[in-house]
C-alpha cells in the first residue's frame, strides 16, 4: 500500500504569525494533528499538536507565542508513491508522527502514524466486539 492510499488530503496551512491558540483552534476545528506552516509560497515546516502542548507545558503564553517560533523546519517530506513501510521507517528514524506529502512542489496531504496503522490493521467487523 502507498502513502497516497493512506494520507489525509485535508491539509491545514497556516502562517508563521498565527498564535499557538489560533493554530490549536484551527487544528481542532479541522480535526487534524498538524498544520503546514507556509510563509508566502514557501514551506517553513510543520506545527504539530505536540509542539503546542510542549509550549504550553513550558508555561509559554499561547496568545503571544507564534507558530513560526515553534515550527519544526527540518522536515522530512514524503512522496505519494512511497510505500507505507518507507513512511513508517522515516517516522521511526526521525522520531516524529506526521509527514507532509509533497507532489509537484506543493503539499498534497499529510500522513500520520494513525493513518498507517488504520491501513495495516483490518477494521473490526462488529463495532461492539471487544478484544480480550
Amino acid at each position: 500500500m502507498l502513502v497516497r492510499d493512506a494520507m489525509s488530503t485535508v491539509v491545514l496551512t497556516i502562517g508563521p504569525a498565527h498564535t499557538l491558540r489560533q493554530a490549536a483552534g484551527l487544528m481542532a476545528a479541522r480535526r487534524v494533528g498538524a498544520a503546514v506552516v507556509l510563509d508566502g509560497d514557501s514551506s517553513l515546516g510543520i506545527l504539530t499538536e505536540r509542539d503546542v502542548l510542549n509550549a504550553i507545558g513550558a508555561g509559554q503564553n499561547p496568545d503571544l507565542e507564534t507558530a513560526g517560533a515553534h515550527t519544526t523546519t527540518d522536515v522530512v517530506f514524503a512522496a505519494p508513491a512511497w510505500t507505507l513501510e518507507e513512511a513508517a521507517e522515516a517516522m521511526t528514524h526521525g522520531g516524529f508522527r506526521h509527514l507532509i506529502v509533497m507532489d509537484r512542489g506543493g503539499p498534497v496531504g499529510i500522513v500520520s502514524v494513525r493513518d498507517i496503522i488504520r491501513c495495516w490493521v483490518p477494521a473490526r467487523r462488529h463495532a461492539g466486539t471487544v478484544a480480550g
